[in-house]
Parts: C-alpha cells; structure tokens; sequence
C-alpha cells in the first residue's frame, strides 16, 4: 500500500483533493487533526497545543505501518512537514521527535498543492499573504527527505485530473522497479 500526502499552503485545496482521490481509488484517507483541534480549543494555541497535534499526527500514521490491505493508497489530508514548519516559523523551536518521525520516511509520495486556487479566508487560517514562501519551504523540506513527490496545480477537477495523472505513473514506475526507493524519476 503507498502512503500519500497531501500537503501545501492554506487554501490550496488539500482536504477536496484528499476526499475526491480516495473516491476514485476507493481507499482510505486521514483528515487533517490541526485543524478541528485549534477549532475546539476556544483559545489561541500554544506551542503544547502543537507538540499535542503531531504526536496525534504520528499516532495516525503508525495506524498505517506493517498494515496488509487490499487497498493500493491510503491518503494523508498533511503530515508532519507542515507542522514542523509551523514549529520553525511560530517557535523557532522543533521538536526532537518531529525530526525523527520526518527523517524515517513513512510516505512514499507527496502531492504538493500549488496556490493558484484563491484563499478563502477561515478563522483557523492565518497566512494568506505567505503562501508562495510556505510554498518553496514545503518543497525544500520534501527534497531534503529525498522523498518523490509532484506538485499539483489546476481549478476544479483539473486539478483531481493532475493528481490522478502522477500518481498513476508514480505507482506504475513502483510497480516496474518492485522498489520505490529505486526509483530515479523525481517528479516535479
């Protein structure tokens, strides 16, 4: 079973994407925790709230380790890059344990979100100016995992289409290596 997250900027469309690629391939998806947690805090958060939030994102992902399934994805609504770049840019301070949990790559691929979808404001949002910065940070962070990935870009279902597009050769090249560690195309 491939591991995909889905992650980018505010308001680039993470959870459509996430929900309309487990509809096609009819296959589990992990929503995103951060945001119904700050929204039922009732206050602003704090860095605990943070640390709390990625060991609940981590808890999600071991659900998926050593798992047999006859699906052939399983899709994450984010993962630890956004939060370790929330810790990075709100703190200046990352946790040891989200270094770690990022540098055993559990994913095997990434779909990063272009912003070229307009920012719908939400109160939980709070970057709607910053999203070509956050952008390139996610990039960067994926590239030093040295985990494949492919940016996404497209309104509506063109933006399904693209996805669907690079996953299928994603898998296809997995399947014709039987190892996607071996794989040597870097999708971009």
């Amino acid at each position: 079973m491939l591991k995909i997250a889905i992650i980018g900027p505010e308001s680039t469309g993470k959870t459509e994407l996430c929900e309309a690629l487990a509809s096609h391939y009819r296959c589990k998806w992990e929503p995103e925790l951060a945001r119904e947690f700050v929204e039922n805090l009732g206050r602003e958060y704090t860095f605990d709230d943070v640390v709390e939030i990625a060991t609940l994102q981590v808890e999600q992902e071991k659900k998926h380790e050593n798992v047999i399934s006859n699906d052939e994805f399983v899709f994450f609504d984010t993962d630890l890059i956004i939060t370790k770049v929330w810790f990075a840019y709100k703190y200046k301070n990352v946790p040891d344990f989200v270094e770690e949990r990022l540098s055993a790559r559990f994913f095997d691929f990434y779909l990063l979100t272009e912003p070229d979808l307009p920012w719908v404001y939400d109160p939980v949002r709070e970057h709607g100016d910053d999203r070509e910065f956050f952008f390139d940070w996610y990039e960067n962070e994926i590239k030093a995992l040295g985990t494949h990935y492919a940016k996404v870009g497209g309104v509506g279902d063109t933006r399904v289409l693209n996805a669907i597009k690079v996953i299928d050769e994603f898998q296809k090249k997995c399947k014709n290596n039987r190892n996607i560690f071996a794989v040597s195309c870097l999708f971009k």
